[in-house]
């Protein structure tokens, strides 16, 4: 009982350290990206146009890799695969 009590502590830290290292990345990532892109515009405004759509992708990638990070971290706390694997030991 110990052991299934451990892996549960142990796989909610783990998912607070996915989401939360997730979330700190992608807003970083976010405002590096935006700042160049504002430093970008105020230098040559007539490629705003080509930079904004690359803007918009790339945000929405980093989003996308934040996401599936949540969803990985949601599996582990909702079906944890290693919670079958300590109760089929005994």
């Amino acid at each position: 009982m110990m052991v299934l009590a451990s892996v549960q502590g142990y796989t909610a830290i783990a998912v607070g350290i996915i989401i939360g290292l997730g979330a700190l990345g992608a807003c970083i990532g976010v405002g590096v990206m935006c700042s160049k892109f504002l430093e970008s515009a105020a230098r040559q405004p007539e490629l705003i146009p080509q930079l904004q759509g690359k803007v918009f992708l790339l945000l929405g990638l980093i989003d996308a890799s934040f996401i599936i990070g949540v969803g990985i971290a949601m599996f582990l706390a909702t079906n944890n695969p290693l919670l079958n694997a300590v109760l089929n030991v005994k």
